[in-house]
């Protein structure tokens, strides 16, 4: 039984999800001494031929998500030479979604990591939500989504960065007994205003 085995994560672009299912499969398994060898934006040639050899020298598993068809033939065959395994990570799933959405996948690598307006979003609502964490820049509160206002310790700023991270510009605003909030709290149109409460 081989308890020390090395592993070949090859990826066309940053590697994340090949990582998260080589974890995933591994905690399986008990005391296994694993040896990654990390190869993201895996996108020439000659990139694959410098992991080849590397490959060669630690014989291990090699787990991949390559969309270019030439590469992964080439990485195939060498392995194959080798007497190595290898295994597409997404393929299974690439061709089951296929065949029920009867089309063809795209075939390009990275294209879950595409900036799109979404992904804008977020960052506009992130950044708003920084520039008016605690009470800040309250002429501005009515460009917010979301208000939240309560006493000190009812996780105002953690719950602004969460609602940020899915897309509401979000301010929060301390209420403090001795030092009333501004008077804008209370003449806002556009956004819903919450109360957190102890």
């Amino acid at each position: 039984m081989q308890s020390r085995i090395h592993l070949h994560l090859l990826s066309d672009s940053t590697g994340e999800t090949l990582e998260n299912i080589a974890k995933a499969a591994l905690a399986q398994f008990d005391e296994v001494d694993v040896v990654k060898h990390f190869w993201p934006m895996v996108r020439s040639e000659a990139h694959l031929d410098r992991i080849l050899v590397d490959v060669a020298a630690n014989p291990g598993l090699v787990l991949f998500t390559l969309v270019n068809l030439a590469m992964r033939q080439k990485l195939e065959d060498r392995c194959r030479s080798l007497g190595l395994p290898t295994v597409a990570a997404l393929d299974a799933v690439t061709d089951a979604l296929s065949g029920i959405l009867g089309q063809q996948a795209k075939a390009r690598p990275g294209r879950q990591h595409a900036l799109d307006a979404a992904y804008f979003a977020r960052v506009e609502a992130i950044q708003y939500t920084i520039a008016h964490d605690d009470g800040l820049n309250h002429h501005e509160w009515e460009e917010a989504d979301i208000v939240l206002a309560g006493v000190s310790r009812t996780s105002k700023t953690p719950t602004s960065i969460y609602l940020a991270n899915r897309g509401y510009k979000t301010a929060n605003i301390p209420l403090v007994p001795e030092s009333p909030p501004p008077p804008a709290l209370y003449t806002l149109k556009h956004p819903m205003v919450v109360g957190l409460v102890t």
